[in-house]
């Protein structure tokens, strides 16, 4: 049965997710301070660049996952990240990209980038990440 299974699979299935990770590789994280979701001037050159490779790319989907550091709680933390995720999608949506083809999701302090437990790994947790979901 398990071979049955095994015969179904595309192998060419894994080439879109290759490609969206390559394309994800060209979006810049956004990082935010302790406890706020604003937009830094920093912040804002990083989304005008991501703003000019989304629209040259017409056909990409981004998600826009919005993360936090460790402290405070999961609940506080979820709100947080997706403050953070919301606020990115609306700067973009300024510069020009359709709110369509962007979508938010908060992971809060559940996925970290750092797991050491002290400032310049909080504040590398403390981030918008650009994900390309597709090419169509």
């Amino acid at each position: 049965m398990g071979n049955a299974m095994l015969s179904k699979v595309d192998p060419s299935a894994s080439a879109p997710r290759q490609l969206n990770e390559a394309a994800s590789a060209e979006l810049r994280d956004v990082f935010f301070g302790y406890d706020s979701w604003a937009i830094s001037e920093e912040a804002g050159l990083g989304l005008t660049r991501n703003a000019e490779w989304i629209k040259s790319n017409s056909s990409a989907q981004v998600k826009i996952e919005g993360h936090c550091d460790e402290r405070g709680t999961s609940a506080y933390n979820l709100v947080l990240g997706e403050k953070r995720a919301k606020t990115v999608r609306n700067y973009l949506v300024e510069l020009g990209i359709g709110a369509n083809r962007l979508s938010v999701v908060s992971y809060g302090k559940e996925q970290p980038s750092c797991s050491e437990h002290d400032e310049p790994c909080y504040q590398q947790n403390r981030r918008g990440h650009l994900v390309v979901k597709s090419g169509k």
